[in-house]
């Protein structure tokens, strides 16, 4: 097995500018990917989605898909437990996509949520993870889901999004990408393209690992969900931030084909705190990353994530409204 590493790189805009210490075949990678970065197309747009104003897929209702038409949403998520997905009524995916198709909604993506690590010491774990992972990709094309969301877990047992100090050991990035190829292929099969989430508590934690761990898995099924306000780890880059923005997309953006659309703001206390935002409200430079995540995917969806439905109106607003300020037009 391919000893995996981490590496140092410098904080520099663009990973070519940079001159980043990497091997060969890596390097090449970076080079092809940026030159597959096609400018954007005339007569395409941004498309923007919401995940919240609708439960599960086997009960959507007409006044839900009211609510998320009403705010001119093209776009919809759903989130399901993986356990539950052999009790799924044959008919509740036939009766979802007749719905969503009269109305004129993507299914942008799929959640699969499971309690197991990827990269557990023991394999057992480990298998049990994959089962709970590709049980629900038959059910995710069955909806003509766009995308299909998945986490990497945690070693921390109070959950997938916690910390834990093993999480950075190589040998748990080595058994996370031996655990990933085995979904990439059950995805292939499916013709489905994978996401996986990030965050900057997790093991894929900064822009540079991501990257890598889709190289090294090498499979067109396996991408990273941009969402880039998980990848603020300092205070200096959240006031900074379209440094850090630049540098975010210019290292993911090639392997982050949907967008999670948040802000950030800083909270008063002697450690930092750094808290989601809604969209607009915070420190970051949207206007920056709607425009990165529009020049790469032309047609690619953005979705609204992490509120209260009281909040998504203003977000919907804001988002638009700073996609206009900068030359982003918005399906």
């Amino acid at each position: 097995m391919k000893k995996f590493a981490f590496k140092k790189k410098e904080n520099l805009r663009s990973p070519l500018q940079a001159g980043f210490k990497t091997p060969p075949a890596v390097h090449r990678t970076f080079v092809i990917m940026e030159k597959c970065v096609r400018p954007k197309e005339k007569g395409k747009n941004m498309r923007l989605g919401v995940v919240g104003l609708c439960g599960d897929f086997r009960t959507l209702t007409s006044d839900e898909i009211a609510n998320i038409k009403a705010l001119e949403f093209t776009g919809l998520s759903f989130h399901f437990r993986s356990a539950e997905i052999p009790s799924v009524p044959p008919d509740a995916c036939t009766r979802c996509v007749q719905m969503l198709e009269a109305a004129k909604l993507d299914l942008v993506q799929f959640g699969i949520t499971y309690d197991e690590c990827l990269f557990h010491p023991d394999a057992a774990v480990r298998e049990a993870a994959i089962v709970s992972v590709q049980r629900g990709m038959a059910t995710a094309v069955s909806l003509g889901a766009h995308h299909y969301l998945f986490r990497p877990g945690s070693l921390n047992p109070d959950g997938a999004w916690t910390s834990h100090r093993d999480n950075y050991l190589p040998e748990s990035m080595e058994r996370l990408i031996e655990t990933l190829k085995p979904i990439a292929e059950h995805a292939e099969k499916h013709e489905l393209t994978l996401v996986m989430e990030t965050h900057a508590v997790s093991i894929m934690g900064s822009p540079e690992t991501c990257r890598e761990v889709v190289e090294q898995v090498g499979s067109d099924r396996l991408r990273i969900v941009m969402d880039f306000v998980n990848h603020f780890q300092t205070l200096r880059q959240v006031y900074d931030s379209e440094d850090r923005l630049n540098h975010i997309f210019d290292v993911m953006g090639p392997v982050a084909p949907m967008a999670h659309i948040k802000d950030i703001s800083v909270q008063n206390g002697l450690v930092l705190h750094l808290d989601e935002e809604v969209p607009g409200a915070g420190e970051l430079a949207l206007g920056v990353a709607l425009k990165r995540f529009d020049a790469l995917y032309p047609d690619g969806y953005g979705l609204i994530e992490h509120l209260p439905a009281e909040k998504i109106p203003l977000a919907n607003a804001n988002v638009r409204r700073i996609a206009a300020e900068n030359g982003v037009n918005i399906y």
